[in-house]
């Protein structure tokens, strides 16, 4: 773990989506050396599912040796986050740091898309970026050593990360255009630089609540690090696209395993990032190539597969899914496959289910068998194109946790 240096202590930070996960565990660092923390975020009220409110994020900073600002503000409106800016110049005298942390996403091919969903996206993430850093440079030029900090991925123009979720893409490489842009356009003045992790984070999949893929994601505490060792730079590191483990491993890291959420598990690579092999594995970055364990396909068929799937159906499966899934295979052994664990006790078979799939799932048969033997791993598959999903992903993500449950079956 980076230790503190007290290098922030008295330095204002800007956080939109500071509430909770990463832009929360950000202001906490923070504040151990004694920061002031303007949270700029809509919730007041506590998510059904999910912790934690400006208010409560709040009570946590000043818990942890800083000073707080809680604002509601939504940043696809100007007038909400002016006056945040406002608030927090009157409160602590200026702003250091900005972080545009807060995002929204939606991982749906282009028919499957709603343009709500794709103003939403753009609005958040896009716009929101750039209205919330035009709006804070002003009083970033006061600053000795002023940043601007975008939680967003390297402009990689692979298309397989265009292809499957066109929309998302789009509005996320809009915060890192921002950050192409405008460190030109302030260079020497502000600091502005991106910043991606290279696995999953787990706050990512608190929603879905599913313990397996949390087995393979690291904590928030790796990001809010990387940001940490960022706000310590001169004025003059900017335009740079960081991933988290690469500037930890420069600032001396070299034991990765505390921000493992269970150490000893192969990771998820994130989007946007090519990974050479199919799995990461618990150290650092020079760890990322660990040997690939899909090369062969297991033994078995997609029958043998189905035979296991319908041993461990259960009324009490069936209450845990809630959901309908269909597989359209292709390759050597294609054909259309169902799971229905929204239904009775649960069925399984071939050919389309009786009502309508929540989600659809096509790929390769042998990769479908790779998958349910645990070879493959679901989201890596997904990132790597694969597997291609249509209709709601919690509920495909969920699958993984039924897979383990296969596992342990045989």
């Amino acid at each position: 773990m980076l230790q503190n240096t007290g290098k922030l202590a008295g330095r204002t930070l800007f956080i939109t989506g500071a509430s909770r996960g990463i832009g929360k565990a950000i202001a906490l660092k923070a504040a151990r050396d004694g920061a002031n923390v303007v949270i700029a975020a809509k919730t007041a009220e506590a998510h059904p599912k999910l912790p934690g409110t400006i208010y409560t994020a709040a009570e946590e900073i000043e818990a942890a040796g800083g000073k707080a600002l809680p604002c509601i503000v939504d940043v696809r409106d100007e007038k909400q986050i002016s006056d945040a800016v406002e608030s927090g110049v009157r409160k602590f005298g200026g702003i250091d740091i900005l972080v545009n942390n807060a995002s929204a996403i939606s991982l749906t091919g282009t028919l499957e898309t709603p343009m709500k969903k794709v103003d939403l996206m753009l609005g958040i993430n896009l716009r929101g970026t750039y209205l919330t850093s035009k709006l804070c440079i002003p009083h970033l030029w006061k600053s000795p050593n002023p940043h601007i900090l975008n939680l967003g991925p390297p402009l990689n123009l692979n298309p397989i990360w265009f292809k499957n979720n066109v929309a998302y893409t789009m509005a996320k490489y809009g915060m890192s255009m921002c950050v192409l842009g405008m460190a030109e356009e302030f260079r020497g003045s502000v600091a502005v630089n991106a910043l991606w992790p290279r696995t999953v984070i787990h706050t990512a999949l608190e929603m879905v609540g599913s313990s397996e893929l949390a087995k393979q994601c690291r904590k928030v505490d790796i990001v809010a690090d990387a940001a940490y060792a960022i706000f310590g730079k001169p004025v003059s590191y900017t335009g740079q696209f960081v991933i988290d483990d690469e500037i930890l491993s420069e600032e001396g890291i070299s034991d990765f395993d505390g921000y493992a959420v269970e150490p000893g598990h192969s990771l998820l690579p994130d989007f946007f990032l090519d990974a050479k092999s199919d799995e990461l594995h618990g150290a650092g970055p020079a760890s990322k190539t660990g040997k690939a364990s899909t090369d062969v396909a297991p033994r078995g068929t997609i029958a043998e597969t189905f035979n296991v799937i319908k041993g461990i159906l259960s009324p009490d499966l069936v209450k845990t899914m809630q959901g309908v899934y269909q597989f359209d295979l292709s390759g050597e052994h294609a054909g259309v496959w169902y799971i229905d664990l929204k239904n009775g006790a649960g069925s399984a078979g071939t050919g389309e289910p009786s009502t309508k799939a929540d989600v659809v799932m096509s790929l390769d048969s042998d990769d479908f068998v790779k998958m349910f033997a645990g070879s493959l791993k679901p989201m890596n598959a997904f990132m790597s194109g694969k597997l291609k999903i249509k209709g709601d992903m919690a509920l495909a993500i969920k699958m993984e946790k039924m897979m383990a449950m296969m596992r342990k079956s045989k």
